[in-house]
């Protein structure tokens, strides 16, 4: 299917921003004040390695459940007037830190990681906690692709056409008790696979949360593919889940857990470091982050700068469902 596409720029312009510090002599300080059109203008005269990227695009799951994609595109969901970001470059420039905080080098390091069998564990506040093949969970709803604007909280900003179903689906399988408030995600801890997370500092494995009616929000998407096919590891292979409105460390990759609470349940970044990050990180230019503004951000296909928009230009679908208030 032909997708229209606006000229790019090429790859090696989008390395990890600590790797061009360093190339820059820059310390601690130049961390927090280098602006992002500071960094990207220095790749440009440092140089980057070129590498073939072709394996990039292959889905951790190889040719298992191939008949499955592509899905009919749904044209309920617009992007206009921006354009889907190459797969060439939304496959090279990846927060993963399971693997490495080094952006381009995430897609290396998951290329041959293995995700079959994955069993996900249903748990918490549900009628009876039950295991979920990965198989089990492409039987719910029938797969569709949905283009989605993804904004992270770094200020970069991509289109990418993911393909699954809605978040409800799952939920509705699961069949939380009326109690029920919040639904969590635990992704996968596996320091042998996975070195990034023999790192200490970090509370691993990777937890997240949604309150519920967030999670069933008709946006909220259980994502099994992107670009037409499963999905690669880097971009959270064999599940994750996707909420456009929010920056993107609220959309959980590889996960093997489900857990429904009553009580608002911890997440990774909040609990790392609770005064950057909140607990709903709804996308919102009005908001900046102790460190620097949210009010632009950077296309990564384009290079183009924007200014943000409220809820990531999700306003009219979801602002009902908060005050506003939310951090």
């Amino acid at each position: 299917m032909a997708r229209e596409q606006e000229p790019i720029t090429p790859e090696s312009r989008y390395l990890d921003r600590r790797t061009i510090i360093r190339a820059m002599g820059l310390g601690v300080a130049g961390i927090s004040t280098l602006s992002f059109s500071g960094w990207l203008r220095g790749i440009s005269t440092t140089g980057a390695a070129q590498f073939d990227n072709s394996e990039a695009f292959r889905p951790a799951i190889g040719d298992l459940h191939k008949a499955l994609f592509p899905a009919k595109r749904s044209d309920k969901y617009k992007i206009a007037p921006r354009v889907v970001t190459e797969e060439r470059i939304a496959s090279v420039f990846n927060n993963f830190y399971e693997f490495t905080t080094l952006k381009s080098g995430v897609w290396q390091m998951a290329r041959n990681f293995k995700v079959d069998p994955w069993k996900i564990e249903v748990a918490g506040d549900v009628e009876k906690p039950f295991t979920l093949d990965f198989e089990d969970l492409l039987k719910l709803a029938p797969l569709e692709e949905r283009l989605y604007r993804f904004r992270c909280v770094e200020t970069w900003a991509m289109q990418v056409p993911w393909t699954g179903y809605p978040l409800a689906k799952l939920i509705d399988r699961c069949k939380p008790l009326g109690k029920a408030k919040y639904i969590r995600f635990i992704t996968i801890h596996d320091e042998d696979r996975l070195p990034g997370q023999k790192d200490k500092q970090w509370p691993w494995p990777y937890f997240e949360a949604l309150r519920l009616d967030e999670a069933r929000h008709d946006l909220a998407m259980v994502c099994v593919g992107i670009f037409g096919h499963g999905l690669p590891m880097q971009h959270g292979a064999p599940w994750r889940v996707v909420t456009p409105w929010k920056y993107g460390y609220k959309s959980p990759k590889s996960i093997v857990k489900i857990e429904f609470t009553e009580k608002r349940p911890a997440t990774f970044w909040n609990q790392a470091l609770p005064r950057e990050y909140g607990f709903f990180s709804n996308v919102d230019p009005s908001k900046p982050h102790p460190r620097w503004s949210q009010a632009m951000e950077r296309d990564i296909g384009t290079g183009r700068r924007r200014a943000t928009l409220l809820y990531n230009g999700y306003a009219d679908q979801v602002s009902s469902l908060y005050t506003g208030k939310e951090i």
